[in-house]
């Protein structure tokens, strides 16, 4: 009998072994979106494409950034072998200035942490840029 649990014991640690062998992976279509030179107050939606080409399910905890005007947001549920995902991005374009934020993801997949990175420059089209160069000069006008 003590045979027995020994071989079942041994038998489901075997088991629970291979099982934890199987685990997910991220991949990102693209770690960067250039918004180029937009203006203010236009549409800030982006989306980073992903990929699980793992043999688990990929499961996203957590999405962060590194301020306030960008608000990422994480799929739902789980991400299955083979299939894609997506990462919704919104910058608050009402904010004239360059754009330079990371966006955290963590998952349990092989790399638990990932940064995504956007950059771009929001203008205001109303506002004269104070290093054009002037027709006339102070003195002329």
């Amino acid at each position: 009998m003590k045979h027995l649990f020994t071989i079942l014991f041994v038998g489901l640690l075997s088991f629970s072994l291979n099982a934890q062998e199987k685990i997910a992976k991220i991949e990102f279509k693209d770690t960067t979106i250039d918004y180029g030179t937009i203006e203010k107050g236009s549409n800030g939606v982006r989306t980073f494409e992903f990929t699980n080409t793992g043999e688990a399910p990929l499961i996203i905890t957590k999405v962060s950034s590194s301020c306030g005007c960008t608000i990422p947001k994480k799929p739902d549920g789980p991400i299955m072998p083979g299939k894609t995902g997506v990462i919704e991005v919104k910058y608050d374009t009402n904010r004239v200035n360059p754009i330079r934020k990371t966006i955290t993801v963590m998952s349990n997949a092989d790399t638990p942490t990932v940064a995504l990175k956007i950059k771009g420059l929001v203008i205001d089209p109303s506002k004269n840029n104070v290093l054009e160069k002037k027709s006339k000069s102070v003195i002329e006008q």
